[in-house]
């Protein structure tokens, strides 16, 4: 390693790195609380419970203002000449870390916000991307290397998503294999120092505590024959919502379109949430419904088409946000369809094990990163361990298969 030298110095910056990300996460996320709550009159409870509570004219009337702030933004940036600078990870991948800082702020800003309002993206691409301009701009101050920079950018990206969630391990298994593509010593030990102290500094903020409850749930051969059936099976399936996200990123609005499709698309939003609002927001709340086997099956059949347009269209308005949360959660609608469907073949499993297990495949495939994903899992309901013998071979299939026909993952396709 001769830029990556490992000093007190380097080590310290990365310390910084994670602090600086975990208290940015912290900050981001009460900022979305607030949002949620002002938007939709709740005192209390999840935000589904919050949009049920509230008439389909409220439900309209937030998107709409939610478009109009959209737009107002984007349009000020185009403006001003404050360009976006690119991706996260075409800023690792392509510009050894440089991230243009007003520029990313503002738009972390501007998701938080419109993911608080109800827009069907994830909240935590605004905590990836500014904990990577944390590290950007530590970089500048303590004139890191280029190598150094990129592995720091990474390292605070997968510190602020450990933030969002409560994911540690998961965190800085993500900075190292999707975002860094490297499980070297080099990248993991730097990942696994900025997000344990990024999760550390959060909890001064957030509570510490899983994302989603599970119920008490056992593995049988049943189980594991559907795991070897359903992840390869899934792993196609990623493969055209993958391929959906990069049409949404290549066409995003140019010219006067930067005004015009926020406010189009986000009313449409509002408008299919008066019957469907399980439409709105980024889906979290769907994915804890499934783990308990709490949806419909026609409903399920209509939210397993609906959700994952919803999330395509609002990319392609041009608003910023993350795909973590949504894709998840289409994979674990697509894990309970076919966990039903299988349950009329050989019953006795739970159906909150199908969606569990189809949602770390669904992820695993759409970011190709299967080791960072089952930890997710592991980590987001920290009682999925009976299931881990599963969990993997559905994973490892829905990867292979994804790998076997495109290169690409939701993090890197345009």
């Amino acid at each position: 390693m001769t830029e990556l030298e490992i000093s007190f110095g380097f080590w310290a910056v990365i310390v910084l790195t994670g602090a600086g990300a975990g208290l940015a996460g912290g900050l981001l996320m009460r900022l979305l609380r607030v949002v949620q709550h002002l938007s939709y009159s709740y005192p209390s409870g999840d935000f589904l419970h919050g949009v049920e509570r509230v008439s389909g004219q409220h439900r309209v009337i937030v998107m709409v203002l939610a478009g109009l702030v959209a737009a107002s933004v984007l349009y000020a940036m185009k403006r001003f000449g404050i360009e976006s600078g690119g991706s996260l990870p075409d800023a690792v991948w392509k510009r050894s870390g440089k991230m243009p800082t007003a520029a990313t702020l503002i738009r972390s800003f501007l998701s938080i916000i419109t993911v608080g309002m109800g827009v069907a993206l994830g909240r935590e691409g605004a905590l990836k991307d500014t904990g990577g301009v944390v590290a950007n701009k530590l970089s500048d101050w303590f004139g890191m290397t280029p190598a150094q920079r990129r592995l720091l950018v990474a390292c605070g990206a997968g510190a602020g998503m450990a933030a969002a969630y409560n994911v540690p391990l998961g965190g800085a298994l993500f900075a190292a294999e999707v975002l860094l593509g490297s499980l070297s010593l080099a990248t993991v030990l730097p990942a696994f120092v900025a997000s344990f102290t990024g999760v550390a500094v959060s909890w001064l903020l957030l509570p510490n505590k899983p994302a989603y409850v599970v119920p008490v749930l056992q593995v049988s051969h049943s189980l594991i024959l559907w795991s070897v059936l359903a992840g390869p099976l899934i792993g196609f399936l990623s493969i055209g919502y993958v391929r959906g996200i990069g049409w949404a990123q290549t066409h995003k609005p140019k010219g006067w379109q930067v005004i015009v499709l926020p406010l189009v698309i986000f009313t449409a939003l509002g408008l299919a949430a008066i019957k469907f609002p399980q439409l709105l927001g980024n889906g979290k709340n769907i994915v804890q419904l499934t783990f308990f086997n709490q949806i419909g099956v026609g409903l399920l059949c209509w939210l397993i088409v609906l959700r994952p347009l919803a999330t395509l269209l609002c990319l392609r308005s041009g608003a910023p946000g993350g795909l973590f949360t949504p894709t998840m959660t289409l994979g674990a609608m697509v894990g309970d369809g076919m966990g039903r469907l299988w349950n009329h073949v050989a019953a006795g499993n739970e159906v909150a094990s199908y969606a569990l297990i189809g949602s770390a495949a669904f992820l695993a495939a759409a970011t190709l990163g299967p080791l960072s994903s089952a930890v997710f899992l592991l980590e987001l309901t920290r009682h999925a361990d009976p299931l881990m013998v599963p969990l993997l071979i559905a994973t490892a299939g829905a990867t292979v298969t994804a790998r076997r026909y495109t290169v690409h993952s939701i993090y890197s396709i345009e």
